[in-house]
């Protein structure tokens, strides 16, 4: 267990990237599972997977891809 609370700050890294984000923790989200928003530049998700996009609506597609959760250090901690 990371220990992590709603608004603290959180590394989020996969094979492609890595972004730093706050958090909102809930229990809507099974265990074992985050669910990250790819609209906010602060925090883009996109960085995380691939860059497709959906071939109709231009819009990036609806992604899975495994990530490891880290505590953010305190350099790291500054929203981006």
């Amino acid at each position: 267990m990371l220990g992590l609370k709603s608004y603290d700050m959180a590394k989020i890294v996969s094979r492609r990237g890595e972004v730093v984000t706050r958090t909102v923790v809930t229990d809507l989200i099974k265990p074992g599972n985050i669910f990250m928003s790819f609209h906010f530049m602060e925090a883009n998700a996109n960085v995380l997977t691939n860059p497709a996009l959906d071939p109709i609506s231009k819009i990036p597609e609806y992604k899975v891809c495994a990530v490891r959760v880290e505590k953010a250090g305190p350099a790291e901690a500054t929203f981006r």
